[in-house]
């Protein structure tokens, strides 16, 4: 590890001593919060994945009712009965802080579930009101869905940025500070012993006159 070009004084020494407990301090809250986002992102990644299955398995069982539904209608009497107004869906956003990071927060609200179904049951099939029903239920789960990705997306860019402060705190700048203090230390020790030196050498010449 190579030393920091400094003045081998007291002064410097004491400056560097001071910017390695302040990197020392650092490092271990750095470490702290990178800790904390893995918990927090590991956390968020197993809500993920529980809730991106229950959204695959509703999909999957609504798609297939509407394809049934499709094979016992008409197109023509499938597109004038979606062409219907349902409920409104508003959606609001907003931001929150997890650990400095700034992620988004979604919320939906649907203004009418009773309205889901405004065409009449005449020309259409059962497979198609159970589809419309589920698909819309699944309009929070997607809009939560989307919230979580973006937060791990958000979350794992500023772990990897402080896993590299980690890192250079503690294999690059504590290293060199520490190194730099032993060797200034060892500089101002063998001038201390060339001025004691020195000094025994003048005593003996006077003692010698």
């Amino acid at each position: 590890m190579a030393i920091m070009q400094v003045k081998p004084t007291r002064m410097e020494l004491q400056n560097l001593k001071k910017r390695l407990k302040v990197a020392v301090r650092g490092h271990k809250l750095m470490k702290d919060k990178r800790d904390e986002l893995v918990r927090r992102f590991m956390k968020l990644i197993r809500r993920n994945k529980e809730l991106r299955e229950s959204v695959e398995a509703v999909m999957g069982e609504a798609l297939k009712k509407f394809v049934m539904a499709r094979a016992k209608m008409s197109p023509h009497d499938i597109e004038e009965a979606l062409a219907y107004p349902t409920a409104q869906a508003k959606i609001t956003t907003s931001v929150r802080s997890e650990l400095s990071v700034r992620v988004p927060v979604f919320e939906v609200t649907l203004s009418d579930t009773e309205g889901l179904i405004p065409y009449s049951f005449a020309n259409t099939a059962a497979e198609l009101d159970s589809a419309i029903i589920e698909f819309s239920q699944l309009l929070p789960k997607l809009i939560e869905l989307a919230e979580i990705e973006k937060t791990c997306n958000l979350l794992a860019y500023e772990i990897e940025k402080t896993r590299r402060r980690v890192n250079a705190l503690e294999y690059v700048m504590i290293p060199q500070l520490e190194e730099t203090i032993r060797a200034i230390k060892m500089k101002l020790d063998e001038n201390e012993r060339g001025n004691l030196t020195r000094l025994m050498k003048t005593k003996e010449m006077l003692n010698k006159k």
